[in-house]
């Protein structure tokens, strides 16, 4: 089993929250999650981001490949 970590989607029409989580790599975008390890809310000013780094640092080392975005947002966030 492959496993992701990506955004899934939620929100109303036009005002998304999204949140970071660990997914099967077949799962749909708003599928069955593994775990949820954070959210991204990007309605406010700064955008908020919330990572919980312990999770994502085993999900890494288990060999789970982080999107694009996710991979920012643990590059800019996850030092702190």
């Amino acid at each position: 089993m492959a496993v992701v970590l990506r955004l899934k989607r939620l929100g109303a029409k036009k005002k998304p929250f999204y949140r970071i989580v660990a997914v099967n790599r077949s799962a749909k975008r708003d599928g069955r999650v593994l775990e949820e390890l954070g959210f991204y809310d990007p309605g406010k000013k700064e955008g908020s981001v919330s990572l919980n780094m312990e999770q994502i640092d085993y999900w890494l080392k288990t060999g789970a490949k982080p999107s694009d975005t996710v991979k920012s947002f643990i590059k800019k966030f996850g030092a702190a």
